[in-house]
Formats: structure tokens, C-alpha cells, sequence
């Protein structure tokens, strides 16, 4: 595997889970892998469960590891070949992508969507410049239009706590103060596909996903309705895609409460909303798996970056 830029590159979702889980049972087993090897993580926007667990995924491999918070420490790049840099960008991404790859063996970025150009936003601007310029693999830490080391430890997660042949799992939306991008959610559907489950997405209508990805997931606009029979919940607040980047309602009545969770188990992402996306009474409860869903990052991470190293 050259690049880990989305969902699709998985070959093998079983097979991928199946080796985290050993990973996990010995996250030092392959500490000889990454010596002599660098890694560097590129933040555009803020971080702490990528941040920490990408680290920490490349320390177990015996990696050395360089994190530049690019926002606050880089210069402003240009992006657009041809452009006259008479502005207030000071360097374009064919010198720094090339740079940054004779300092490391492999480049993670995290790039998020600005929700208010959609074409700019999907052509996945930052990620897309840097594999294209850059002489080493990439890895997705999160980009506008996708997060596909959180999907692979949401699978890990999944395949943990699951106990059925055919489990019910639910996608729900819920409100939130800000517009909040689609790169969770999206990744989330693009994995639940490579899955045997009763997959069903949940929100208010206004608030469909790109058609493009969730392609025939099943689609109910009554939550309560969707929640049936549900064996884990998984939430997520996203703004609206047809009416890019906008909060067309705070519908509270889409919280999550325990009446609502019934008997499934509880997910989420983090940073979660106390008493907005979901009550204190269902993340306080042993039916929440967020926090071990959050310890998996690593080793979703650390699978990756394994599989990366093995093909250099």
C-alpha cells in the first residue's frame, strides 16, 4: 500500500480488523519495523485523539516522530499551479511538499473542509497537492471530505463489542451549535458498506449526505423509527451538503437520550457535546463505548502505518 488516503483503500476489512486486534493484544511486536524511520504529522486544524494516538501508533513501530501544527508554525502555501505570488502566500506546495518528504519517510495530514466552497472542499485540496508533490506515502488524518483512520476504528470497535451474525447499527444525526463537516459520517457510511449489518442512516430532512457515497444505504427520516431494534448508535452531528456548510435547524429532539438508545451500544467520535448530542445519562453508562473506541485510533493508526512500512 503506497498511500492510506480513504475507506477505499482497504482491501480487506476483515482481514484489517483482524490484524489491529493482534496489533492491540501486542502493540510493541513489530517495535523493529520503523527504526530509522521518521514520521511527520502535518496539523491544519487542531487535534488531540489524531494527534495523540497517531504518535502513539508510530512510537510502537519505533518510529521517530516531527509534529508541525501547519496553521500556526508554516508559512501560508499556495496551492494553484501558475499563480502569480504577489499576495499573502509565501510558499507553493511543489517546494514544501518535496521538503517535508527528505525530512521523513512518511507525511500524515490532517486538512479540514472550510464548508463554504464545495467544489474547493471536495477536491481535497491540501491532501491531494501533497501526494501528488510529495516524494514519500501519505496518510488521510482527517480531510474535507473524509476520515479514514476513524473508520477503521470504529470496525475495530464494532467487531469488539459485537455479538450477533447480523447486527443492527444506526448512524444518527444530532444537533449542534456549529456546522461541522461531513468527513466522520462519510467515512463511517464508505465502511459500514464493507460490512454484513443492518445499516441504517437517520437525520432531519435537509440534512442528506452525498449521494455519491452513501449510494443505496438505507435512509429513514423518523429517528425513533431508525433506533428500533438498534444494536449500537452511532452519532454525529453534520452540516447540510445540499445547502453547503449550513445549520438549517438545532432540532433538539434528535438528542440522544436512554429511552431513545434502548438497549444498543453507544458510539461516537469525540469531542462530544454533553447534553446536545447526547445526555450525560447514556455517556456515563457502560452501554458508551467512546472511550474504547477512542483507545482504538491507535491501533487503526498503527495497522496502517505497518502496512505502509512493509512496502517501503
Amino acid at each position: 500500500m503506497k498511500h492510506y488516503l480513504s475507506v477505499n483503500d482497504i482491501d480487506n476489512l476483515t482481514d484489517w480488523v483482524k490484524e489491529a486486534r493482534d496489533i492491540k493484544a501486542n502493540p510493541t511486536q513489530f517495535k523493529t519495523l520503523g527504526e530509522g524511520k521518521t514520521i511527520c504529522l502535518l496539523f491544519f486544524n487542531n487535534s488531540l485523539r489524531t494527534r495523540l494516538s497517531t504518535q502513539k501508533a508510530a512510537i510502537n513501530l519505533g518510529m521517530d516522530v516531527i509534529v508541525m501544527n501547519f496553521g500556526g508554525e508554516g508559512w501560508a502555501l499556495e496551492y494553484v499551479d501558475g499563480t502569480i505570488m504577489d499576495q499573502g502566500k509565501a510558499e507553493h506546495v511543489k517546494e514544501a511538499a518535496q521538503v517535508v518528504s527528505q525530512y521523513a519517510d512518511i507525511i500524515a495530514i490532517r486538512a479540514f473542509a472550510s464548508l463554504e466552497d464545495k467544489k474547493q472542499d471536495e477536491s481535497e485540496e491540501v491532501l491531494m497537492a501533497f501526494t501528488k508533490y510529495a516524494t514519500v506515502p501519505i496518510v488521510n488524518m482527517e480531510s474535507s471530505v473524509g476520515h479514514p483512520l476513524q473508520a477503521l476504528a470504529d470496525a475495530i470497535t464494532l467487531n469488539e463489542a459485537n455479538t450477533k451474525k447480523k447486527p443492527k447499527v444506526v448512524l444518527s444525526w444530532a444537533p449542534h451549535p456549529r456546522a461541522l463537516p461531513h468527513a466522520v459520517a462519510n467515512s463511517f457510511v464508505q465502511m459500514m458498506q464493507l460490512q454484513d449489518a443492518d445499516f441504517v442512516i437517520t437525520h432531519p430532512k435537509g440534512y442528506e449526505l452525498d449521494t455519491r457515497i452513501t449510494k443505496d444505504s438505507k435512509i429513514e427520516h423518523d429517528q425513533n423509527k431508525a433506533l428500533e431494534g438498534a444494536d449500537f448508535v452511532y452519532v454525529k452531528n453534520w452540516s447540510s451538503y445540499s445547502d453547503y456548510g449550513k445549520v438549517l435547524n438545532e432540532d433538539k429532539n434528535w438528542t440522544i437520550t436512554k429511552k431513545k438508545l434502548g438497549n444498543a451500544k453507544f458510539m461516537h467520535c469525540l469531542p462530544v457535546r454533553r447534553n446536545v448530542i447526547v445526555t450525560d445519562e447514556v455517556l456515563d453508562s457502560e452501554q458508551s463505548i467512546v472511550i474504547e473506541q477512542a483507545n482504538n485510533r491507535t491501533f487503526s493508526a498503527q495497522t496502517v502505518l505497518k502496512k505502509i512500512l512493509e512496502n517501503l
